[in-house]
């Protein structure tokens, strides 16, 4: 059957189907309504939850307890049978962090929603940090506890981030340490709750705000120590992922040797306490001083020995012949430039006397071997005047060198040394007698 149907003095056909389809003049029943939200309710499974046990009030066969989150400001009312809190072996009481499977359900009469409790279980110490150590490897798997990503801490930070609770003990040990330590120190602090359930919320946001601040180089994030419970939010893997996404280093100061929490492992540094952070972040000014001292003393050594290797130095260079008598390099290159000058004019001389020599002796062959000088020795040479034809001719005239070439009565210019003459030709002689003749000659000669 319908819920339409189930209403008395109500036609089927009247109402709407869905909520989306009502109207002022054709509105749902009230009833209707609240059968339709506890059908839907009613079909929400249950949900195992985690909180802290705020309000506990026990009524009879029934109890009224208040839930609140762990890491924010959300409480939920609830309700739990009597038997469901007997079957604990501690009794439940204010402030216990526990696990509830909740069902949601819906009464009609009244219209109000209620969380029953239909199961509770306390965590305990070893629960939480089992807790812990499983986030501490997903984390670890995650690279975010790896060295690679820590940042150095600056040598002297211009500000100093300080995240501590308000008028803690944590926060006189940093100021005044760090002030002991460099007088001049500044701080940019940010006033949070260091537990509870509003404490990762406050830290991830004064966190993030010194994070973007211009001038801050170095956050610390200081708390005096405390029970497990109390650290739970230096747990938080939110926070966690805050730390690693910060650009400026961040410095954990918790100061919890026992149960070191997650914010040890993300920490650019960790310090042990928050007086430890004090001299971690600072340098000591006192010690400063004296190496800046000893570094003036350490530079001032180093220039005088400087300067006294390079006096020494310019002594040798200035005993030195070259710097002594500077004139004497220039003096034997002097003495150099006029010895070669000498032998070069040596070298032109011999070697213009040489050819001059070698031109007499060509001239001398030349004059022995011209015509000339063999006409001083007594030649002549016989041509044939009047132009007649011969089979040599010397300056115009045929020159005559057999006998048959003059026949007799042929005028002839024979010339000699010193002049030309004429004759006339008487015949042919023996030519064989006057070649020995003129070869005899020749040998006297």
């Amino acid at each position: 059957m319908s819920d339409q149907a189930s209403l008395p003095g109500t036609a089927p056909s009247t109402l709407p189907a869905t909520a989306a389809e009502t109207t002022p003049d054709n509105p749902w029943p009230l009833q209707l309504l609240s059968q339709k939200l506890k059908a839907h309710i009613d079909r929400t499974p249950s949900a195992w939850v985690e909180g802290q046990v705020i309000e506990l009030n026990r009524r009879g066969s029934n109890a009224y307890l208040t839930l609140r989150d762990v890491d924010a400001e959300v409480s939920l009312p609830a309700s739990v049978w009597t038997k469901v809190l007997e079957r604990q072996n501690l009794p439940l009481e204010r402030g216990s962090r526990v696990v509830a499977l909740l069902k949601p359900e819906f009464w009609m009469k009244t219209g109000r929603l209620n969380m029953l409790v239909r199961d509770i279980r306390p965590v305990g110490l070893g629960d939480l940090l089992a807790r812990i150590e499983r986030l501490r490897q997903a984390l670890s798997a995650e690279g975010l506890f790896a060295d690679s990503r820590k940042k150095p801490l600056p040598l002297l930070p211009h500000r100093i981030g300080l995240i501590t609770g308000r008028d803690s003990d944590a926060k006189k040990d940093v100021l005044r340490n760090a002030a002991l330590r460099w007088p001049a120190v500044e701080f940019e602090i940010r006033e949070v709750a260091v537990q509870g359930n509003a404490a990762v919320s406050q830290v991830v946001r004064a966190l993030r705000e010194l994070d973007a601040h211009p001038v801050v180089d170095v956050i610390v994030i200081a708390r005096g120590g405390g029970a497990l419970e109390d650290l739970l939010p230096f747990n938080s893997e939110e926070l966690i992922r805050a730390v690693a996404a910060a650009a400026t280093p961040v410095v954990s100061a918790i100061g919890h040797e026992a149960d070191r929490p997650l914010l040890d492992d993300v920490a650019d540094l960790r310090a042990s306490t928050p007086t430890d952070a004090a001299k971690r972040i600072v340098p000591e000014v006192s010690e400063e001083l004296a190496g800046v001292r000893q570094a003036r003393e350490q530079l001032r050594r180093c220039i005088d020995r400087l300067v006294d290797r390079e006096a020494d130095r310019l002594a040798s260079l200035r005993s030195r012949p070259v710097l002594a008598s500077p004139e004497g390099l220039v003096t034997v290159r002097a003495e150099e430039i006029e010895r070669l000058l000498r032998r070069s004019s040596a070298a032109v001389n011999s070697t213009v006397v040489r050819a001059a020599d070698q031109l007499e002796h060509l001239k001398a062959q030349v004059r022995a071997l011209s015509p000339q000088k063999t006409l001083d020795r007594g030649y002549a040479v016989v041509e044939l005047s009047g132009g007649q034809a011969a089979p040599t001719a010397v300056a115009g005239h045929a020159v005559v060198r057999r006998p048959a070439d003059a026949p007799a009565g042929s005028p002839l210019s024979i010339r000699v040394a010193e002049g030309r003459f004429g004759a006339t030709s008487t015949g042919t002689g023996s030519p064989a007698a006057d070649t020995d003749e003129l070869q005899e000659g020749d040998a006297h000669e």
